[in-house]
């Protein structure tokens, strides 16, 4: 019985602290190593082409810096394709790239394919 109340007792002090950590998980968020500043950054599920909204509106400025994060919203764990935009007009894709629960993904140059202009 000692047992028992023991280890309630340490559920109790400790459901508090991981229902908090887990409400300040930071999301999904994309990390542009690109070489250029991303201005669209659209997902489609991996082979579709139904482009969600720009996730680069969620940033304070619109655009996502070579070496800044993007918090991505609205998009569930999976595969995605993904658009990506550029100041200057220049669009590519990149294909099929894992998406993770409260994880970071990347994208660079050497992912970047079918660009246009």
């Amino acid at each position: 019985m000692r047992r028992t109340l023991i280890a309630i007792g340490i559920l109790v002090v400790a459901a508090p602290g991981a229902a908090l950590a887990q409400a300040k998980g930071k999301g999904i968020r994309l990390w542009n190593l690109t070489t250029e500043t991303i201005s669209g950054f659209q997902l489609s599920l991996a082979g579709k082409t139904d482009w969600g909204p720009n996730q680069c509106l969620n940033d304070k400025d619109k655009e996502v810096d070579h070496d800044e994060r993007l918090r991505i919203t609205g998009v569930e764990p999976g595969r995605y394709d993904a658009k990506v935009g550029y100041p200057n007009g220049r669009q590519c894709v990149v294909r099929d790239i894992e998406i993770r629960a409260d994880a970071v993904f990347s994208i660079a140059d050497k992912d970047l394919k079918d660009c246009t202009k």
